[in-house]
């Protein structure tokens, strides 16, 4: 595989951020920084996104740095509107949207670094522009937008509810 000593600590960061984010999802709806699962998303997620500022498979900073930073923005973002804890109902909305984009954001290198490496010998992948890659991609664009939508509703109904 040929990852370094950061690499492996990313790796293994990342892989627990997003667990932490689908049971998140699943038992909430939606990554909520109030409950646990939330906070190891934050905290994992940053460490993930500042972690992959050290990586460099093509050397020198390159587009998955850009997605790194873009990342650690829309959680630190939505962690300055989770604390705020203001009236509005608009900052939740934007604090959820902002949560599960980041999420889909960083399944996009995930994606690709796993197809293109595993399995060992034989990957799923033979790089970032092979057809399985985008239909992955795709799949979980369709499911980010549903997700996004259902988040939404249901926010929409809570409000309404109060």
């Amino acid at each position: 595989m040929g990852l370094t000593g950061l690499g492996i600590f990313h790796t293994i960061i990342g892989i627990v951020a997003i667990a932490a984010a689908i049971i998140s999802f699943v038992r909430f709806g939606k990554i909520d920084l109030t409950q646990l699962s939330g906070k190891i998303y934050f905290y994992t997620t940053t460490v993930t996104a500042l972690t992959a500022l050290g990586i460099s498979k093509h050397g020198g900073f390159n587009a998955g740095h850009v997605f790194s930073v873009f990342i650690f923005i829309l959680v630190v973002v939505a962690f300055w509107l989770s604390v705020k804890r203001s009236a509005s109902n608009k900052a939740r909305y934007a604090e959820n949207f902002l949560l599960s984009f980041s999420f889909f954001l960083s399944l996009i290198p995930t994606v690709n670094e796993t197809f293109t490496r595993v399995p060992l010998g034989h990957p799923l992948a033979k790089g970032p522009t092979d057809p399985v890659i985008a239909q992955t991609l795709g799949g979980l664009l369709i499911a980010f937008i549903a997700g996004a939508v259902y988040q939404y509703i249901k926010q929409r109904k809570a409000v309404k509810m109060r």
